[in-house]
This record gives structure tokens, C-alpha cells and sequence, in this order.
């Protein structure tokens, strides 16, 4: 299995000793974050309107969790966000949906997802209520031939009898189906991370002079922050913009046929072969352009959102593609430049860091691990899998 750093290994240990919560408490902790974010975070946007309640909490919470959601009764949201692994998933670039059919990006996380302006790493969507809408009649996730085949599954399940109309004053419908877990998702808000207790709250002993170090580097010399911006009172570290790296643009045309490609057979286990060796066992990987999709604006060919840095450290591999392993593969990406091409955004440019520099940032982007992932993973884990009978 991929090591992990020793702080990241004490949070996902004490996560495993959490152990469940009483549902009832766990709702009123998810309003209490909403109407107060954890240290670090801005208020979080709610739809006007359309208040969080402890009713469409729960209801949100047990449809992200419901396997019967799919086609076939076996993949449900949380399988590619996984609670334990920063509510993405971290054995595989690109998740597995139904049937083992891959899907072509990195499962992005859903932690502090309320605080997104767009959605998928192309931005094709701006609302959470649609974006949780579209993997369920994603052919490769969760396969439904339509949503009304959806809201059926969901009328003819007796343990979700009465849940719509509580939370939403009628039946199981698309509208309240995506509104529910939106719901939950604006709930997942995480940080108080020992940078938000140095930085924002002033407690000098909460950090290594590594991470003060590593953040100096990253607000200075680096220039990460023109990205991954950092407010007075807050920091979202993301720009809700769209950049190219040239990840995009080598997958597309910088190959060769001989170029090795590293496979992975099993958790922890890959295997390297001759990119034209692939060719008689496995279909070719599907055309990705990035933005591009959305727009039709050639400038936008492979850019890809700025994905926010909260938690990085619980969320390999990174990238659109998952294609780089760990954090300090993804700072010596950027330390060299990207990878040049007639698109590259103009802020990507060599950095000249140091093997020690290069430490000291992946030491402050590991600081960025909130406080309360436990209590949100134990949130999530509240809910029964499979949900009958709940």
C-alpha cells in the first residue's frame, strides 16, 4: 500500500477508534458546523429558500450512502468518496462504478464541497442539488437508464416511506432528491487543521517551523497562492479557476509507443509495460480535453479546475487523472514547470526549489488536515450500508 505521511497515519488510526454515532446527535452536530464552520472556513452558502434541516441531513446522508441507487443494487456515492480514505478514494487514480467500468477522471473529495462554484473537474456543473444528479445515469458510475427509474427504485423502498414528505413537504422526486444530499454534502465542512490554529488563530506551538517554512515558500518563492488563494480571516485555497498543467495536453500527444506505462493490478501492486503493448488487451483511454467540453473555446483545451488543498494530504493520487502519486511528486510537477506545451497557463514557470523546500511545502500542505475529519467520518459512518430497515 502507498505510505502515508505519520500525521496523516494518526488521523486515519483515530478515525478507525471513533466508532459509530447516535444519528440524532450527529444531525445536530451538522447544523451546528453549518451555522458556525469549523476555524479556517467562511460562512457556507446556503440556497435561499431552502434552509438545512436535520430531516433533509438524514435523508441525504442515507441516499449517499444507498447501493440500491445503481442499476444493478452495488455501487453507491460513497464508494467513490469514502469517508476514511478524505471522502475520495486513494487505491485507484480513477474510480471503479458499476460493473468495474472505469470512469475517466479522479474521484474528486466532497469535503467542503458547499464551497464550490462549479462542479467535475471541468466545471460543467454549478449547482450541488444537478452536479449529484448526473453519476447516477453515468453510464460507468451508477448506470440508472433514467432518474425517473431512480425516484421508482425509491417510492417502491419501504424504509424511505415518509422521508420526502418530512423533509421536503412531498414525494421522493429529482428536485428533493438532489437537494437532500446536497443537504448533507454542505454539512461536510472540514478544518481547524494545526495550520488554521497558527495562522488564523495564532497558536505558534500548533505547527513545525517546517510547515511555517513550507508556507512561506508556498505564499512566497513558490506562488501557489495566485492559485490556491488564502484570504485574511479564511482560506478555500482554490482561485474556482480553470488552469492547464500539460497533464491534460501529454496525455493527449506527448506518447510514444514505447513509453513506459505503469499499471496497476491490485491495491499497492502495478506493473510496468510498453505503452504498445496495451493496445491488443484493453480499450484505448476515452478523449479528455478538460474545459474545452464545456466551453468549445479552443483556449480552454486541458484546463482543469483548481481543486482546493484542504485535506490534500488524505486524498491521493492528484490530479484530473490521479496521475501523480503523492504530494511530493505533485510539488516536484510544479517545481519543474509543468509540462510545456502551447497552452500551459503563464502563473505555471519553474521554481528552483530545493529537495529541502520541496519537504518543507509537502510538510505545510499535510498541516492543511482539518481537525474534525473524525467527527465527520463518524457522521458519515452513522448511517447503516444498505440502509433497510433504518
Amino acid at each position: 500500500m502507498r505510505r502515508l505521511a505519520p500525521a496523516v497515519t494518526a488521523t486515519l488510526f483515530g478515525i478507525l477508534l471513533g466508532g459509530p454515532a447516535l444519528a440524532g446527535d450527529v444531525d445536530q452536530r451538522a447544523l451546528d458546523r453549518v451555522k458556525a464552520p469549523p476555524l479556517g472556513l467562511p460562512p457556507v452558502a446556503i440556497p435561499a429558500g431552502d434552509p438545512v434541516t436535520a430531516e433533509k441531513i438524514a435523508l441525504g446522508r442515507k441516499l449517499f450512502f444507498d447501493r440500491r441507487l445503481s442499476h444493478n443494487g452495488t455501487i453507491s456515492c460513497a464508494m467513490c468518496h469514502v469517508p476514511e480514505q478524505g471522502f475520495t478514494v486513494n487505491e485507484l487514480a480513477t474510480a471503479v462504478g458499476i460493473e468495474g467500468r472505469t470512469v475517466r477522471r479522479n474521484a474528486p473529495t466532497v469535503l467542503n464541497a458547499g464551497y464550490q462554484r462549479s462542479m467535475f473537474h471541468d466545471g460543467r456543473d454549478t449547482s450541488l442539488e444537478t452536479q449529484v444528479l448526473a453519476p447516477l445515469v453515468d453510464r460507468n458510475e451508477m448506470g440508472n437508464p433514467s432518474l425517473g427509474y431512480v425516484i421508482a427504485v425509491i417510492k417502491g423502498l419501504s424504509d424511505y416511506a415518509g422521508r420526502f414528505e418530512k423533509a421536503f413537504g412531498q414525494p421522493a422526486a429529482v428536485a428533493p432528491l438532489g437537494r437532500a444530499i446536497a443537504a448533507w454534502e454542505r454539512t461536510l465542512l472540514a478544518a481547524n487543521s494545526p495550520f488554521d490554529r497558527w495562522h488564523f488563530g495564532g497558536d505558534a506551538s500548533a505547527v513545525s517551523d517546517a510547515v511555517k517554512r513550507g508556507y512561506a515558500l508556498f505564499s512566497g518563492k513558490a506562488g501557489c497562492t495566485v492559485c490556491h488563494t488564502v484570504e485574511d480571516d479564511h482560506a478555500l485555497f482554490t482561485d474556482h479557476q480553470f488552469h492547464a498543467t500539460g497533464i491534460g495536453y501529454r496525455n493527449a500527444y506527448a506518447t510514444s509507443p514505447d513509453d513506459p506505462v505503469r499499471i496497476q493490478v491490485a491495491p499497492g501492486k502495478y506493473i510496468v509495460v510498453k505503452r504498445r503493448d496495451l493496445g491488443p488487451i484493453s480499450e484505448p483511454p476515452p478523449a479528455d480535453v478538460g474545459r474545452y467540453e464545456v466551453t468549445l473555446d479552443p483556449e480552454d483545451r486541458w484546463k482543469y479546475k483548481t481543486p482546493s488543498l484542504r485535506n490534500v494530504a488524505l486524498t491521493a493520487p492528484y490530479m484530473h487523472d490521479g496521475s501523480l502519486a503523492t504530494l511530493r511528486d505533485v510539488v516536484t510537477f510544479y517545481n519543474v514547470g509543468g509540462i510545456p506545451h502551447p497552452g500551459l497557463s503563464p502563473v505555471i514557470r519553474p521554481l528552483g526549489l530545493s529537495h529541502a523546500e520541496i519537504g518543507d511545502i509537502v510538510a505545510f500542505l499535510e498541516s492543511l488536515t482539518a481537525g474534525n475529519i473524525v467527527e465527520l467520518v463518524n457522521d458519515a459512518r452513522s448511517i447503516k450500508v444498505g440502509n433497510v430497515g433504518d
